[in-house]
């Protein structure tokens, strides 16, 4: 089979599309033959060190993906040869071979069906954003009815996922983006408020807008300069879950603007999370998602000989997600 391989971790522009053996099935495990896989930003920090993982090399990267049962290994009894399923979250492309492959072998307990209606494209990338977002949006907790809820780099595939989900709980949702079309299309998805980090007064018209509450709950895939400023938009008590550091480390933070408004602050890595748990909430993404009608948003798909195209196109701040077709149904 043909698989994208990196033989060391020097980034993605090191990937090299290569002829490898077939996975074989182990024990509770089974084959995909990959239709779709979609890429997400820490396929690139694993790629570049910038991952706690340490996979054996060559490594297979991918851990978002669909496709067809083409083999069962031994134990497997509810799977079978023929069926569609989605990688739910384990340690596909991460510790082991991903979906940036032909073939990919996964244990049974990270599969799940797809979604009845579902595109292959909108299933092959859901998991490992919206398992996220839902993580960055309940890991305080419940929030109050119609809390406020902001999004940083809300285009991305968890900003859509986060904005799409806080808006069917029910929530007063403020998206941050920097073009003028992306701002438009997440009204769309659900944001109630659209601003531009890039204006110096932005912080101000949403005080402003809120007056006299305040943000109850950040989601920043941002980092960088704009944190300092997301925290000074929270009201008492209020939380951030981080998530990502698209724009690098956060240069100057005094933590002074957390004591007296009682401010938290928390990492978001669904890979904490038990299966039990993965698929707990997995349930519960379908459900919000049914509430408001809601799908994921695909930004392009790229043909599988164009997967440093497709990292390149993700590294331009994608309207969702990115993917590649891997082979034809």
């Amino acid at each position: 089979m043909r698989a994208w391989l990196i033989d060391e971790q020097t980034g993605v522009e090191a990937l090299r599309l290569r002829e490898v053996a077939d996975p074989t099935p182990g024990a509770g495990e089974v084959v995909l033959r990959v239709h779709y896989a979609a890429l997400n930003p820490a396929d690139r920090y694993l790629a570049e060190r910038q991952y706690p993982a340490k996979p054996a090399m060559p490594h297979i990267l991918g851990r978002d993906g669909m496709g067809t049962v083409v083999a069962v290994g031994p134990g497997v009894t509810d799977i079978a040869v023929g069926d569609r399923r989605i990688v739910l979250r384990g340690d596909a492309g991460v510790e082991r071979a991903g979906t940036f492959a032909e073939r990919v072998a996964i244990p049974v307990e990270s599969l799940v069906e797809v979604p009845p209606g579902w595109q292959e494209t909108e299933a092959a990338c859901a998991t490992l954003v919206y398992l996220t977002a839902y993580q960055a949006l309940t890991t305080w907790g419940s929030l109050a009815d119609s809390s406020t809820v902001l999004v940083t780099g809300a285009s991305g595939g968890v900003g859509v996922a986060a904005v799409q989900l806080a808006a069917a709980m029910g929530h007063f949702v403020v998206a941050l983006s920097r073009s003028q079309d992306k701002r438009e299309r997440l009204l769309q998805v659900g944001a109630n408020l659209c601003l531009d980090p890039a204006l110096p007064g932005w912080r101000l018209a949403l005080k402003k807008t809120l007056a006299p509450r305040r943000v109850d709950l950040a989601i920043d895939n941002i980092g960088g300069t704009l944190l300092p400023e997301v925290i000074d938009t929270l009201g008492d008590g209020g939380r951030v879950s981080l998530v990502g550091r698209l724009a690098g480390p956060v240069p100057s933070f005094n933590t002074a603007a957390l004591f007296f408004r009682r401010l938290r602050m928390g990492g978001v890595a669904v890979g904490a999370n038990t299966n039990a748990e993965s698929r707990a909430a997995w349930t519960e993404v379908l459900a919000l998602l049914q509430r408001t009608n809601t799908r994921p948003l695909v930004d392009r798909v790229f043909p599988v000989e164009e997967l440093p195209e497709a990292f390149a196109r993700l590294a331009t701040g994608p309207m969702g997600k990115v993917l590649i077709k891997v082979a034809p149904r």
